[in-house]
């Protein structure tokens, strides 16, 4: 009888063990996919909004550049900069070539940037 009671509580504990493993790979494997998805958007968004902030920054801290009068947007790693202010050309030069200095910076855009 000893035996059985032991083979029985054996039998069961494989069983729960092999149910829960089953059980655990059909409900985690699609919320895993979906958070990679959003662990991939975080990133794309921290990164873009870490390579605004070090632009921003960069500009502003430049002479010869009107920092604060140029707006910075980075979307994908594509910087686009624009102004309501006139910029000159070589104002505009040196912020195009400031953003493309930046880590993780694939392209910049200033056609937002009006010259004078």
């Amino acid at each position: 009888m000893k035996k059985f009671a032991i083979a029985a509580a054996t039998a069961t504990a494989l069983t729960l063990t092999m149910a829960n493993a089953a059980f655990a790979q059909q409900s985690t494997q699609a919320p895993m996919t979906l958070a990679a998805g959003e662990v991939t958007q975080a990133k794309e968004a921290t990164s873009d909004t870490w390579i605004t902030t070090k632009v921003k920054a960069d500009l502003m801290t430049e002479k010869g550049v009107p920092g604060s009068d140029i707006k910075v947007e980075t979307n994908k790693g594509v910087v686009s900069l624009s102004s309501d202010v006139a910029v000159t050309d070589s104002q505009k030069e040196m912020a195009v070539a400031i953003a493309k200095k930046i880590k993780g910076v694939k392209a910049v855009s200033a056609d937002g940037l009006k010259s004078e």
